[in-house]
C-alpha cells in the first residue's frame, strides 16, 4: 500500500510542478508553440470539468467533493483487496492521483490549469492530472475486461506490482 501512496504522491507533485510552471512562466505568454500548428503549450483556466463541462456555474466544490469521495473509495478498495491484480490496482492509483491533482487546483485557484494543446486535431487542452485519469481509466477497463474475472478474492495472481 505504501508503494501506491508514494506513486500517487509523485504523480500529484509532477502535476502541480507542471501547473506551477504554467501559472508562472506560460501564463504571460499564453501559448508556446513546440511544433507550430501541431502541439503547443497553451495556458487555459478550466472552470468546469472535462472539456469545460459545467463551466457556466461555480461547480468546483462539487468536483472537489467528488474527487475526495472517489479517492477514499479507491483507498478502501485497495486496502480491502477488492482489486486483485497489479493492473487493476495501478489503474485506480492513477485515477485517484489525477482526481486529487485537479482538486488541488480547484481549491487553490478556483479553476484547473490546463496546458497541453494538440492544435492539429483540435483536441481540448489538458494537463498531467487529466493524462493520469485517462490512462488509469483505460487500464481499469482492460483490467475489468481481461483480469478481474480470473482473480479470486484473497489471492494474489500478480506478484510483481
Amino acid at each position: 500500500m505504501l508503494l501506491y501512496l508514494l506513486a500517487a504522491l509523485a504523480m500529484i507533485v509532477l502535476d502541480q510542478v507542471v501547473k506551477y510552471w504554467a501559472l508562472t512562466v506560460l501564463q504571460p505568454q499564453r501559448t508556446l508553440p513546440l511544433i507550430e500548428n501541431v502541439f503547443h503549450l497553451t495556458y487555459i483556466e478550466n472552470r468546469g470539468a472535462a472539456f469545460s463541462l459545467f463551466a457556466s456555474f461555480d461547480s468546483r466544490w462539487i468536483f472537489v467533493a467528488l474527487a475526495v469521495a472517489v479517492s477514499v473509495a479507491i483507498v478502501i478498495a485497495l486496502q480491502r483487496g477488492l482489486v486483485q491484480t497489479a493492473l487493476g490496482r495501478w489503474s485506480l492509483v492513477l485515477v485517484a492521483a489525477g482526481a486529487l491533482g485537479n482538486a488541488i487546483d480547484r481549491v487553490w485557484h478556483g479553476f484547473v490549469v490546463d496546458l497541453f494543446d494538440f492544435c492539429l486535431i483540435h483536441f481540448p487542452v489538458f494537463n498531467v492530472a487529466d493524462i493520469s485519469i485517462c490512462v488509469g481509466g483505460v487500464l481499469f477497463v482492460l483490467y475489468f475486461m481481461f483480469q478481474h474475472k480470473d482473480a479470486q478474492p484473497g489471492t494474489e495472481p500478480d506478484r510483481h506490482g
